[in-house]
C-alpha cells in the first residue's frame, strides 16, 4: 500500500502542476483578447473617468503577473473574483450552473456505464457475427456524429414529430424529480450515444484482447460457457483500461458539455460560459475554464488510481 500511497502522490502532484500551468494559459488568453475590458463593460459612452474609475476597481492599471498572482490566491480558495455583469461573486453565479451540469453528467452516465459495458460483453460473446458488425456501424456514426447534430435529431424525432419530450431543458425549483429527468433526458441522451459508443469499443477491444489468453483457453477447455469465461475470468483482468475510459468519459460529460447545453438552453456551466464569452464577463470566463481543467485533471487521477488499484503490476511496477 505504501507504493500505491506513493504512486497516487506523486499522480496528484502532477495534476497540481497542470492545473497551475493551465491557469497561467487560462489567464494569458484572456489578457490576449483584443479590447479593452472596461470599454466593453461600460461601452462607448463612457468618459475618460468613468474608464479610469472602472480599470482601477477590476485592477486593470496593474501589471498582468501582478492580477495573476492575486486572482489565482483568490481561487486557490473559492474566490474568483465579481462577475462584470450583475456585481454579483462568481461563485456564487457559477454555484447552481455547475450543480446542473453535474445532475446532467451523472444522469447521463447512470445510463450510460452500464448500458455500455454490458453492450461490450455482448458483441465480444457474439464477435464477428451480424449482431457486432451492426454495433460496430452504429458506433462509429455515434462517434463521427458531432454532439449538436446528435441533439437536433434527438429534436427533430422526439419532439418536433412526436412530442414525448420537450425540446428546451427549462428547469424550475418547484418541479417535480420525475419531471426533472423528463426535461432534461433529452440533453442527457445525447450525451450518452455520444459515451456509450466509445466505452462499448473499449470494452469490447479489452475483452478480445484477452480471449487469447492461456487462462482463457483453459477455461474453455474445461466447457466453462462462454458468458462465465468472459464475466468471471476475461472482465476482471480487464477492469483497467476499461475503468481509463469509463473515467475519461466521465471527464467528456462534465466537459465537453458546453454544445449540448446551447443545443438545450440548458441552464448548465457550459451555457453559462457561452454566455458570459458573448458579453464579455471575463472573470466568469476564467472561473468556468479552471473548473472544467479542475474537473478533467481530478477524473484523469481517478482513472490512474482505479487502474493501479486494479492492476497488481502497477501497484509494484519493478
Amino acid at each position: 500500500m505504501a507504493d500505491v500511497g506513493r504512486i497516487i502522490l506523486l499522480r496528484l502532484g502532477l495534476g497540481l502542476v497542470t492545473l497551475l500551468v493551465i491557469s497561467a494559459l487560462i489567464f494569458g488568453a484572456v489578457e490576449l483578447l483584443p479590447g479593452d475590458i472596461a470599454q466593453a463593460v461600460l461601452g462607448q459612452g463612457a468618459t475618460d473617468e468613468t474608464l479610469a474609475a472602472l480599470r482601477k476597481e477590476l485592477g486593470l492599471d496593474r501589471s498582468a503577473p501582478v492580477r495573476y498572482m492575486s486572482w489565482l490566491a483568490g481561487a486557490v480558495v473559492g474566490d474568483f473574483g465579481v462577475s462584470l455583469l450583475n456585481q454579483q461573486p462568481v461563485s456564487e453565479v457559477i454555484g447552481a450552473r455547475f450543480a446542473n451540469t453535474l445532475f446532467l453528467a451523472a444522469y447521463a452516465a447512470v445510463i450510460a456505464v452500464p448500458v455500455a459495458i454490458i453492450l461490450g460483453i455482448i458483441v465480444a460473446l457474439l464477435r464477428n457475427s451480424i449482431f457486432d458488425r451492426v454495433a460496430n456501424v452504429a458506433t462509429l456514426t455515434s462517434i463521427s456524429s458531432p454532439e449538436f447534430f446528435l441533439g437536433y435529431i434527438l429534436i427533430l424525432y422526439f419532439s418536433v414529430q412526436t412530442g414525448w419530450f420537450p425540446s428546451i431543458a427549462s428547469l424550475s425549483e418547484n418541479m417535480s424529480f420525475f419531471e426533472l429527468l423528463e426535461r432534461t433526458f433529452l440533453p442527457a441522451l445525447t450525451m450518452v450515444l455520444v459515451v456509450v459508443a466509445h466505452m462499448m469499443r473499449m470494452t469490447r477491444a479489452a475483452i478480445i484482447n484477452l480471449l487469447a489468453s492461456p487462462y482463457i483457453e483453459m477455461a474453455r477447455l474445461k466447457g466453462a460457457p462462454g458468458w462465465k469465461v468472459i464475466t468471471l475470468h476475461a472482465l476482471p483482468n480487464a477492469l483497467a483500461p476499461i475503468i481509463n475510459v469509463v473515467a475519461l468519459n466521465l471527464a467528456y460529460l462534465i466537459t465537453g458539455v458546453v454544445l449540448v447545453e446551447v443545443v438545450f438552453v440548458y441552464p448548465g456551466i457550459g451555457q453559462l460560459l457561452v454566455d458570459a464569452v458573448t458579453k464579455r464577463d471575463f472573470p466568469v470566463v476564467q472561473a468556468c475554464c479552471l473548473i472544467f481543467a479542475a474537473t478533467f485533471i481530478l477524473l484523469n487521477l481517478a482513472a490512474d488510481v482505479g487502474a493501479i488499484l486494479t492492476n497488481p503490476r502497477l501497484r509494484h511496477p519493478k
